[in-house]
Protein backbone atom coordinates (compact mmCIF):
# COMPACT_ATOMS: atom_id res chain seq x y z
CA UNK A 1 0.00 0.00 0.00
CA UNK A 2 1.18 3.45 -0.95
CA UNK A 3 -0.08 7.00 0.32
CA UNK A 4 -1.87 9.42 -2.24
CA UNK A 5 -0.80 12.65 -2.09
CA UNK A 6 -2.83 16.54 -3.03
CA UNK A 7 -0.65 16.99 -5.52
CA UNK A 8 -1.56 13.71 -7.75
CA UNK A 9 -5.46 13.96 -6.85
CA UNK A 10 -4.78 18.01 -8.26
CA UNK A 11 -2.92 17.01 -11.80
CA UNK A 12 -5.71 14.54 -11.95
CA UNK A 13 -8.52 16.32 -11.50
CA UNK A 14 -7.41 20.06 -12.78
CA UNK A 15 -5.47 18.65 -15.55
CA UNK A 16 -3.41 21.14 -15.03
CA UNK A 17 -0.43 19.14 -16.79
CA UNK A 18 -1.99 16.89 -19.38
CA UNK A 19 1.24 13.85 -18.70
CA UNK A 20 1.07 14.09 -14.94
CA UNK A 21 -2.76 13.82 -14.75
CA UNK A 22 -2.65 10.62 -17.80
CA UNK A 23 -0.12 9.38 -15.13
CA UNK A 24 -2.63 10.09 -12.33
CA UNK A 25 -5.84 8.38 -14.16
CA UNK A 26 -3.59 5.28 -15.22
CA UNK A 27 -2.84 4.95 -11.23
CA UNK A 28 -6.59 5.44 -10.29
CA UNK A 29 -8.33 2.78 -12.48
CA UNK A 30 -5.81 0.33 -10.82
CA UNK A 31 -7.15 1.72 -7.64
CA UNK A 32 -10.44 1.33 -8.88
CA UNK A 33 -10.45 -2.10 -9.85
CA UNK A 34 -8.27 -3.43 -6.82
CA UNK A 35 -5.10 -3.98 -8.61
CA UNK A 36 -3.61 -1.04 -6.40
CA UNK A 37 -4.38 -0.02 -2.41
CA UNK A 38 -3.77 3.47 -1.48
CA UNK A 39 -4.25 5.23 1.15
CA UNK A 40 -4.59 9.02 2.07
CA UNK A 41 -5.34 11.53 4.85
CA UNK A 42 -8.43 13.57 6.13
CA UNK A 43 -5.68 16.54 5.66
CA UNK A 44 -5.01 15.53 1.64
CA UNK A 45 -9.06 16.14 1.19
CA UNK A 46 -8.78 19.49 2.86
CA UNK A 47 -6.03 20.42 1.02
CA UNK A 48 -7.86 19.34 -2.21
CA UNK A 49 -11.36 21.36 -1.53
CA UNK A 50 -9.39 24.15 -0.54
CA UNK A 51 -7.21 24.45 -3.42
CA UNK A 52 -9.47 23.94 -6.03
CA UNK A 53 -12.17 26.63 -4.35
CA UNK A 54 -9.19 29.16 -3.67
CA UNK A 55 -6.71 28.56 -6.27
CA UNK A 56 -9.12 26.84 -9.10
CA UNK A 57 -12.27 28.50 -8.72
CA UNK A 58 -13.76 25.51 -9.30
CA UNK A 59 -17.58 25.88 -8.01
CA UNK A 60 -18.82 23.90 -5.20
CA UNK A 61 -21.18 21.96 -7.24
CA UNK A 62 -18.92 20.58 -9.43
CA UNK A 63 -16.05 20.60 -6.79
CA UNK A 64 -17.98 18.42 -4.82
CA UNK A 65 -18.42 16.26 -8.16
CA UNK A 66 -14.87 16.00 -8.53
CA UNK A 67 -14.05 14.90 -5.03
CA UNK A 68 -16.35 12.32 -4.89
CA UNK A 69 -15.03 10.49 -7.57
CA UNK A 70 -12.04 9.90 -5.42
CA UNK A 71 -13.82 9.35 -2.55
CA UNK A 72 -15.33 6.46 -4.28
CA UNK A 73 -12.36 4.73 -5.50
CA UNK A 74 -12.88 1.29 -4.15
CA UNK A 75 -8.95 0.81 -3.30
CA UNK A 76 -8.90 4.24 -1.08
CA UNK A 77 -8.69 4.04 2.37
CA UNK A 78 -9.27 6.73 4.01
CA UNK A 79 -10.25 7.43 7.98
CA UNK A 80 -13.84 8.75 8.01
CA UNK A 81 -14.32 8.54 4.46
CA UNK A 82 -18.62 8.58 5.06
CA UNK A 83 -17.78 12.06 6.72
CA UNK A 84 -15.94 13.59 3.78
CA UNK A 85 -18.51 12.58 1.37
CA UNK A 86 -21.58 13.57 3.74
CA UNK A 87 -19.55 17.16 4.09
CA UNK A 88 -19.40 17.34 0.35
CA UNK A 89 -23.13 17.66 0.52
CA UNK A 90 -23.90 19.79 3.24
CA UNK A 91 -21.02 22.30 1.74
CA UNK A 92 -22.86 22.65 -1.48
CA UNK A 93 -26.50 22.47 0.22
CA UNK A 94 -25.97 24.84 2.75
CA UNK A 95 -23.14 26.71 1.42
CA UNK A 96 -21.27 26.39 4.26
CA UNK A 97 -17.31 26.57 4.73
CA UNK A 98 -16.44 23.00 3.74
CA UNK A 99 -14.37 22.95 7.24
CA UNK A 100 -17.71 23.35 9.32
CA UNK A 101 -19.11 21.20 6.75
CA UNK A 102 -17.49 18.65 7.92
CA UNK A 103 -17.19 19.25 11.37
CA UNK A 104 -20.83 19.06 11.52
CA UNK A 105 -20.97 15.92 9.45
CA UNK A 106 -18.37 14.47 12.05
CA UNK A 107 -20.03 15.51 14.84
CA UNK A 108 -23.55 13.95 13.56
CA UNK A 109 -21.44 10.60 13.05
CA UNK A 110 -20.23 10.33 16.72
CA UNK A 111 -23.57 11.16 18.18
CA UNK A 112 -23.16 14.73 19.17
CA UNK A 113 -25.41 17.51 18.80
CA UNK A 114 -24.31 20.67 20.33
CA UNK A 115 -21.25 22.81 19.36
CA UNK A 116 -19.46 25.62 21.37
CA UNK A 117 -18.70 28.30 18.82
CA UNK A 118 -20.11 31.79 18.10
CA UNK A 119 -20.05 30.63 14.40
CA UNK A 120 -23.92 31.06 13.97
CA UNK A 121 -23.77 28.86 10.13
CA UNK A 122 -24.35 26.16 12.86
CA UNK A 123 -27.61 27.33 13.01
CA UNK A 124 -28.52 26.03 9.79
CA UNK A 125 -27.63 22.62 10.32
CA UNK A 126 -30.33 20.18 11.13
CA UNK A 127 -29.50 18.18 14.49
CA UNK A 128 -26.82 20.61 15.56
CA UNK A 129 -27.32 23.17 18.63
CA UNK A 130 -25.09 26.22 18.72
CA UNK A 131 -23.92 27.12 22.62
CA UNK A 132 -22.17 29.86 23.13
CA UNK A 133 -19.14 29.31 25.39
Amino acid sequence: MRFLETDAILRYLTRDDEKKAAAVLTLLRKVESGRERVVTSPMVIFEVVFTLQSYYKVPKSELREKVLTILDLRGLSLEHKDVFAAALECYCDLNLPFADAFNACYMKSSGLNEIYTYDEDYERIDGIKRVAP
